[in-house]
């Protein structure tokens, strides 16, 4: 499992949702939202090398950086992580909680229906 900070998660956004980024592309992006300059964003970079969370190829003297492992992939750890320090791996537990607290828009509980009905209908065929 690679658990990834708050900040590393704004990084990686970025990195899936282009063809690889540099350190000052980067830097650009995320310096308003943050207030991040280089040197922070270069310090969680070597961070997330070392967790093997992304990866770069050099241009000259330039870092591209890009994501080492899939969105999905990281979602779904991170999503059983929380689900299992929160709610002890219910997620009858979190629904509940939702529901309890009317988090759920109309739309979200129909979608949430439709979802399990899919689940359902998969695991009997």
């Amino acid at each position: 499992m690679i658990g990834l900070s708050d900040g590393e998660w704004k990084i990686m956004n970025l990195l899936w949702e282009s063809r690889g980024s540099t350190i000052m592309e980067l830097t650009a992006a995320l310096e308003e939202d943050t207030g991040w300059d280089k040197h922070t964003v270069i310090t969680m970079l070597n961070r997330m090398e070392k967790k093997e969370a992304v990866t770069y190829r050099r241009e000259g003297r330039t870092k591209i950086y890009h994501p080492a492992v899939p969105r999905e992939e990281v979602s779904l750890q991170e999503t059983k992580g929380f689900l299992q320090k929160v709610y002890k791996g219910s997620i009858g537990m979190m629904v509940n909680a939702m529901v309890q607290d009317e988090a759920l828009s109309p739309g979200e509980i129909e979608e949430l229906y439709d979802i399990l009905a899919k689940a359902k209908k998969e695991k009997n065929s």
